[in-house]
């Protein structure tokens, strides 16, 4: 019955000294933002003093930058999964990264490189659709897709009216 009793008290993990190094490693890693490495320390029980503590300690020996994290960030998802602003701005809120610094992270994106990924997207995601489906059914289809993207609103008018223009059902 103690066993259990002590099983339930949250309890530190690690002496300072080895969370340090832990957290250290655990940002060298990948860039990390503050809330995602303010989570890792309190899930290891450390007080809040030894979790401001270190990450001071993170930033002053730059394992912990929000800037970079948001450069970083933006150019993976805009890049690889093919992310639009909306979507990107939202997850980096959702991460608790302020305005300035979001904005400075998607300043790395380029726009005719934003906007041809996009027509790149709209064009492969017509095609896969069926030729079966009237045109009105295919605008729908590719502007969802467009829009759980995360892309404007007014850019995937754009997009969508230059696609289907000319073609008649």
């Amino acid at each position: 019955m103690r066993k259990l009793h002590s099983d339930m008290k949250s309890e530190c993990k690690y002496s300072l000294l080895e969370a340090k190094q832990k957290i250290e490693a655990y940002c060298a890693y990948q860039d990390r933002c503050h809330s995602e490495v303010e989570n890792k320390l309190f899930s290891w029980g450390l007080d809040e003093e030894d979790r401001n503590v270190l990450i001071a300690d993170l930033i002053s020996n730059r394992f912990l930058d929000e800037e970079r994290f948001a450069e970083s960030f933006v150019s993976g998802k805009f890049n690889i999964k093919k992310w639009g602003r909306n979507k990107i701005k939202q997850h980096l809120k959702q991460k608790r990264v302020s305005e300035y610094t979001i904005k400075k992270g998607m300043a790395i994106i380029e726009p005719e490189v934003y906007f041809s990924t996009l027509v790149q997207l709209a064009e492969r995601k017509k095609a896969s659709l069926k030729s079966s489906e009237n045109q009105w059914q295919q605008r729908a289809k590719v502007m969802r897709y467009l829009h759980s993207k995360g892309y404007e609103q007014n850019l995937i008018y754009e997009v969508i009216n230059d696609l289907f223009s000319g073609e008649e059902n």
